[in-house]
């Protein structure tokens, strides 16, 4: 043949050749370019769209679009990205590169001189971008295109987290720290594209309406052209205003709604002097100063009480109430201490309200306590003490020109916390007219208590009687709401021994006429006066098995409007399909479906002033991608990530069902390679928590694993992956695994192309706890993974979740370990449920992953775990990661434990040479130097 024809046939036959290649299976070198979209907004007029495509690691761009999909620009490193309420620029920070920070660390540079942010404006309608360079903070008016951002100033040496707890001074003071050296203030009308610049800043805010600044000066010493002080400037006149005057902390600034009056905290005393409070300020802008409306030591504070540098500074709405936070002056140091020369010690005392574990995880925010107040500056600075110790905690409504704010204390109450895991509370309304309280239930309930929007109505969920009540503001009068509806609106499926959770609240309607409360499926629109309640949904969620939820779709709605159609998310309970129904609120008909589908939806984004949406969908093998659409029936897709995906071999899932030993029918999700073939055997591992199943159409990219198992991976490498929900019996955690999991392990193994010979079992923390239950209860397995199991209840029952500071005893006996009951109460469902007792039956292989900052489980039942099948002469290895907690959080952390997940398995179930480290072990005298991944020479 001519030369010239063979070229042609076999260009012609190259893409042939091309699609028939057989695709890659993932590796571990695939994990960092693997995307995801984040940080999507569309534009109040609707017209616009921004969003962020992110790698793992990496750079991550920024794309601006408009809604019918044209590229309008893309920023690499673009963050953080804002419309300005005209919808005419959009506003974002640019980070520095990857690769410059990362040599930045490598070389171990100061954080002054690490690579800064710079900030991005782009003119929608023009084009134009302009930057700006070394910008450590923006803000954008909520109303206006206008924007403020503030230079780099030089870094703060945080060492707050090596500070010594036992002194309260030392701590007190770094949290009041600022730097003395500000930085250069930008104000910007992009309206009109004038900047006005100010040195020296140390913090600033702008007004929602855009028409002012304020901003705090820390004049450096000798300066003859800056003042320390408190500044405003107005934008429209241009006119600058010195408000306070003096060196010092100034904190809180806030605006009111329409940008006409100003509060902020500030303390001005020598810097030596032992206790600096706080006093409160205040401006109208009507005389020169800022006058004070709340000292130290003012009559209407409780005795040693001052406003708090801490506590957030809120006008209300109508600008009339300005809330603020209160609090205890300091007990101040002696200074006269000798350091070296007294004890350091933690008194734990049986009558304490907390643990002292909980108590030093909370210290930081316990110095920080305030609690809130209420002044009228336009009548007279007249003030009502909101809260105080006993009533701390409290809840504004939406509407805070409402009379009341809902507070809630369990004071006196919090030492069951142990053992219940929360603790039973009591509500009051307290009157911001009068600092009356109100209170709302006379004994004490384990109730979640919320306030309405419009602060009409206090609502909660009485988790013992098992309804929702509300108490009306006006009447006094407390409504049971659920008890005519013949259904429940507790957790259906729970199977643990305590109380089950509510389903919750989906909105409330304006003004406080209804409010939609979840049961299973359906959503009920009840009036909260007379509890007069309607089926939202119809009844079609029971009756088709549908979940409907819903959520405000409008940055910062507050209610459903009346002649608004709302857009449900709803998944399907039997065959987990996601989709959306439609319902205008005002409608009594059936809710009408948009769209269901083997796909996996977020919630709908809706701009603020036009009926378009922005939404992601996926499916287990299509990346969450981005669309926006008028009706969610015609749909637009703005983003197409990872097209690498097509080179690599990926998954399919499918649901499965089968029958326990006890007559239970279970279900669970089987993913297989995408290029499985039925006349093949493959190794199967059973990965498993709780349940699981209503994630089998979310997308799962391959990534490097905090301790789970990369299911993605393990398909791509010709692995079959089984997914089984487990329901519990209390009192048998341990036996209820072993019925669930077993029995639909053996049931798939009745396929021909399950190999049964070499099944392993992979779970953490609640999964690593099965897992070690299983291998002492069959021999089915061929290996075996755990990370951070407990294998003695016994000795874990008594012990600190040392994350949050507390007893891990209501775990045991209400919770997840489900026991239901004390330790001495039944002593052998505590014995026979922990792996421990029974380790010489095991015969399976096992890796355990137990890390040394471990918070939720302690590290040494791992070790246990480990020392005791090592005495057995059975074969198991032990991870640990130092520093890293229950999950690991290092990236570096995360590729090295999927690289030998991997390993193990393949090892174990697909007859791989061992690693070094699976093999020979690494000694400590090579840690650092060699990390054993490379194949054992024999």
């Amino acid at each position: 043949m001519h030369k010239y024809l063979l070229l042609l046939a076999g260009l012609a036959s190259a893409p042939v050749l091309a699609q028939q290649a057989p695709k890659k299976p993932i590796d571990h070198s695939v994990y960092d370019q693997w995307q995801s979209i984040a940080r999507q907004r569309i534009s109040d007029n609707g017209k616009y769209v921004l969003y962020q495509v992110r790698p793992q690691q990496g750079d991550a761009v920024l794309y601006l679009k408009t809604a019918d999909n044209k590229l309008l620009r893309q920023v690499s490193r673009g963050d953080s990205a804002l419309f300005t309420a005209d919808s005419k620029y959009a506003v974002f920070a640019i980070k520095p590169r990857f690769q410059d920070v990362r040599q930045a660390r490598i070389k171990k540079k100061k954080p002054e001189q690490m690579p800064k942010d710079s900030l991005g404006v782009y003119a929608l309608a023009t084009g134009k971008l302009t930057k700006y360079a070394d910008v450590k903070s923006f803000q954008v008016a909520e109303r206006a295109p206008v924007l403020a951002f503030l230079g780099v100033k030089p870094a703060v040496k945080d060492s707050l987290k090596k500070a010594p707890v036992d002194t309260i001074k030392k701590i007190t003071d770094r949290l009041l720290e600022v730097k003395k050296e500000g930085a250069l203030l930008t104000v910007l009308s992009l309206a009109t594209g004038q900047p006005r610049t100010f040195e020296a800043v140390t913090d600033y805010q702008l007004s929602k309406a855009g028409n002012k600044v304020a901003f705090a000066v820390a004049a450096p010493k000798g300066s003859k052209t800056l003042k320390s002080g408190l500044f405003v400037y107005d934008l429209a006149s241009g006119e600058l205003r010195q408000l306070s005057r003096g060196k010092g902390v100034y904190k809180n600034l806030a605006f009111d709604d329409a940008g006409k009056q100003l509060a902020f905290t500030a303390e001005k005393h020598p810097e030596k002097a032992l206790i600096k409070p706080f006093s409160l300020y205040y401006s109208d802008f009507g005389r020169d100063s800022a006058r004070v409306l709340l000292a130290p030591g003012a009559s209407v504070l409780k005795p040693g009480w001052s406003p708090s540098g801490f506590g957030k500074l809120t006008f209300s709405d109508n600008g009339e109430k300005l809330f603020l936070g209160t609090a205890p002056d300091p007990i101040p140091q002696d200074t006269t201490l000798v350091d070296f020369e007294h004890a350091k010690l933690d008194i734990w005392n049986y009558k304490d309200d907390y643990l002292q574990p909980m108590q030093l995880k909370t210290l930081k925010k316990d110095l920080q306590r305030n609690y809130l107040a209420v002044i009228y500056p336009k009548q007279g600075n007249k003030f009502f003490q909101l809260e105080d110790e006993y009533l701390r905690d409290s809840y504004l409504a939406e509407n805070n020109n409402a009379e009341y704010v809902l507070a809630v204390t369990d004071t006196a109450k919090r030492i069951s916390m142990q053992w219940e895991g929360n603790t039973r509370k009591q509500a009051y309304l307290v009157s911001t007219l009068t600092g009356k309280r109100l209170a709302i239930n006379p004994q004490a309930l384990k109730s979640r208590f919320q306030i309405s929007p419009n602060g009409g109505y206090a609502v909660w969920y009485d988790d013992a009687a098992k309804a929702w009540f509300a108490y009306s503001v006006a009447s006094h009068q407390t409504v049971n709401l659920t008890q005519k509806t013949g259904v429940s609106f507790a957790d259906e499926e729970n199977d643990s021994p305590t109380d089950p959770e509510p389903y919750g609240v989906a909105a409330w309607t304006k003004n406080d006429e209804a409010v939609l409360l979840y049961d299973r499926y359906d959503i009920w629109k009840i009036n909260p006066k007379t509890g007069l309640a309607t089926n939202f949904t119809n009844g079609l969620g029971r009756q088709q098995k549908l979940r409907f939820r819903y959520h405000l779709p409008v940055e910062k709605q507050k209610f459903i409007e009346p002649g608004e159609e709302v857009l449900l998310l709803t998944q399907n309970d039997v065959d987990k399909t996601w989709g959306y129904y439609r319902k205008p609120v005002a409608s009594t008909k059936v809710p009408v479906r948009l769209a269901m589908a083997p796909m996996t939806y977020s919630n709908v984004e809706q701009a603020k002033h036009a009926r378009r949406y922005l939404y992601t969908k996926s499916s287990v093998s299509q990346s969450a991608d981005l669309y926006v659409s008028t009706d969610l029936l015609h749909e637009t897709r703005l983003s197409a990530i990872n097209p690498q995906q097509k080179d690599y071999n990926w998954l399919t899932a499918e649901l499965v069902h089968w029958t326990t030993p006890k007559g239970h029918v279970a279900t669970g999700v089987l993913y297989k390679p995408e290029n499985f073939d039925p006349s093949k055997k493959y190794p199967m591992v059973a990965y498993f928590y709780e349940k699981l199943s209503d994630g089998i159409y979310r997308y799962q990219a391959p990534a490097p694993t905090p301790s789970r198992l990369d299911i993605t991976t393990f398909a791509s490498n010709g692995y079959l992956v089984f997914t089984p929900d487990i329901s519990y019996t209390v009192g048998e955690p341990g036996p209820s695994a072993v019925e669930y999991v077993n029995s639909g392990v053996e049931e798939l193994k009745k396929n021909a192309w399950v190999d049964g010979a070499h099944i392993g079992i992979q779970g953490q923390s609640w999964g690593g706890y099965q897992v070690a239950y299983l291998i002492t209860q069959t021999n089915m397995y061929a290996a075996a993974w755990a990370g951070a199991p407990v294998v003695n209840m016994t000795s874990a029952y008594g012990g600190i979740r040392w994350e949050s500071g507390q007893s891990r005893q209501f775990q045991y006996e209400r919770t997840q370990s489900r026991i239901g009951g004390t330790l001495w109460e039944k002593p052998e469902l505590y014995i026979r449920n922990s792996p421990l007792f029974s380790l010489p039956k095991v015969q399976t292989p096992v890796v355990i992953m137990s890390n040394d900052a471990d918070g939720a489980v302690p590290w040494y039942q791992g070790i246990e775990m480990f020392t005791d099948l090592r005495r057995l002469g059975k074969p198991v290895w032990l991870l640990q990661y130092n520093g890293e907690a229950h999950n690991l959080v290092k990236r570096e952390n995360r590729k090295d434990i999927s690289i030998r997940e991997l390993q193990f398995f393949d090892h174990y179930l697909k007859g791989a040479p061992a690693p070094v480290w699976l093999d020979k072990g690494v000694p400590a005298v090579e840690k650092g130097r060699n990390w054993g991944l490379e194949v054992s020479s024999k």
